[in-house]
C-alpha cells in the first residue's frame, strides 16, 4: 500500500482504472485509456490496476464491479465512478483537477 500512497499522493490528478482481466478481452477499455493518457499528457498519470492482482487494495477501497475510475489528487479522492466510461467523458473530469 506505501505505492499506493505515494502514487496517488501526486500533486496532479491521477486517474486510476480498477479492472479485472477477463472484463478486459470484451472490451476497448485499454485503448480508450490510451486516447485519455495521450490527451492529458504530462497534466495528469493514468493508470490501471488489476482487482485480481490488487485484492486488498481492491477490498480497502471496497472495489465492487469493474471497471471502477477513481481520482485522486493531494492524497485525496476528487471522484469516483463505477462502469465504462468514454474518452472525453474521462478527460473532461481529470481536466477538473488540473
Amino acid at each position: 500500500m506505501t505505492k499506493f500512497g505515494e502514487l496517488i499522493g501526486s500533486k496532479i490528478p491521477t486517474l486510476i482504472d480498477f479492472y479485472a482481466e477477463w472484463e478486459e478481452e470484451n472490451n476497448n477499455f485499454h485503448s480508450t485509456l490510451r486516447d485519455v493518457a495521450a490527451a492529458l499528457g504530462d497534466k495528469a498519470k493514468v493508470v490501471k490496476i488489476n482487482v485480481t492482482k490488487n485484492e486488498s487494495l481492491a477490498s480497502a477501497l471496497r472495489i465492487k464491479g469493474n471497471p471502477t475510475f477513481i481520482i485522486y489528487k493531494d492524497g485525496e479522492m476528487k471522484w469516483r465512478q463505477t462502469g465504462s466510461q468514454d474518452a472525453n467523458t474521462l478527460i473532461s473530469l481529470v481536466e477538473q483537477y488540473v
